[in-house]
């Protein structure tokens, strides 16, 4: 596990959101947000539906990150979208950033994201797909809840920082 103290770390924010369900002024709202916070990371954890809501990720200022989730729909447009903003969708990723282990998917399985918070291999879970932000540690499990708001009671994403081991759900 890693440390709090991170010495002479760089600070590094990531960006967490999750289900954004084609809102496109949800979307707007979360680069938004990620750009002037300076996130250098935004990591998506699925169901971003429809080929045009890609375009809204193209306003970011940071290195874009997505797992597919269960709702999506043209999947073959989608891609062709994404890697036109240099990502290359997955169905699960595994990233260290500034030291820190990072575990990517859209967790309709609770056994699958159980088995990645009791791995060991991460230090940071984050996973979508029930549209509640939520946030546990030992390891970090991270839900940013879902950027769309629907099935919700409010438009989420989160924010983690890799020197102070932080994290926190943002409303959009």
């Amino acid at each position: 596990m890693k440390s709090n103290n991170k010495p002479g770390g760089v600070t590094v924010k990531i960006g967490l959101m999750a289900d954004t369900h084609d809102n496109l002024a949800a979307a707007e709202r979360a680069v938004k947000l990620f750009n002037n916070r300076e996130v250098k990371h935004v990591l998506h954890a699925g169901d971003l539906v429809s080929p045009f809501t890609v375009d809204k990720f193209s306003e970011l200022e940071s290195e874009f990150h997505f797992v597919w989730g269960n709702n999506e729909g043209d999947r073959l447009h989608v891609r062709s979208k994404l890697e036109g903003i240099d990502t290359v969708p997955q169905d699960f990723l595994s990233l260290e950033l500034d030291g820190v282990r990072f575990a990517l998917l859209h967790g309709t399985s609770e056994e699958i994201v159980n088995a990645l918070t009791e791995s060991e291999k991460f230090d940071v879970v984050v996973r979508g797909h029930t549209h509640e932000p939520k946030i546990g540690k030992d390891p970090w499990r991270i839900n940013p809840g879902a950027t769309s708001g629907y099935l919700a009671d409010r438009q989420t994403v989160a924010v983690f920082d890799t020197r102070e081991m932080e994290a926190k759900i943002l409303e959009v």
